[in-house]
């Protein structure tokens, strides 16, 4: 994993705090009434030449990767907040190969628990080399 430590140095997409309503979770209520879903997602990729040619051409556009995001989480239900996570990073590593790792942080704000919390979530890590065939 010395490789992968080294790749998350790295150059990167970051977008945060995207806010969609979805109909994920376990609970009926949750397939019915739906809520709010809280999500960031860092994208690794080399951005030396974007950098140097100020060129949307030569990197992958935010849109881009919002746009999964939003079909994802606004798409068909899922229990897991790991699955809902899980299917945008597959689906990004599969549409932009220059995208060599993806975080991807999926909470939820409004949660049944007692006592006040931001949100409840999950966060995973994907790398190209080793998930994108998986």
């Amino acid at each position: 994993m010395e490789d992968a430590d080294i790749l998350l140095r790295g150059d990167k997409l970051i977008l945060r705090g995207l806010m969609f309503h979805g109909y994920h979770g376990v609970k009926p209520e949750e397939n019915k009434l739906g809520q709010k879903f809280l999500i960031d997602v860092d994208a690794w990729m080399d951005l030396r030449k974007p950098g140097l040619s100020d060129d949307i051409a030569h990197t992958l556009s935010y849109t881009d990767i919002y746009r999964i995001v939003k079909e994802v989480v606004e798409g068909p239900p899922r229990n897991l907040l790991e699955s809902v996570a899980q299917l945008i990073a597959s689906t990004t590593l599969a549409k932009h190969p220059q995208v060599s790792a993806i975080r991807v942080k999926v909470g939820k704000p409004h949660v049944a628990v007692v006592g006040p919390v931001d949100y409840l979530g999950v966060e995973i890590l994907r790398y190209r080399s080793i998930d994108a065939t998986n």
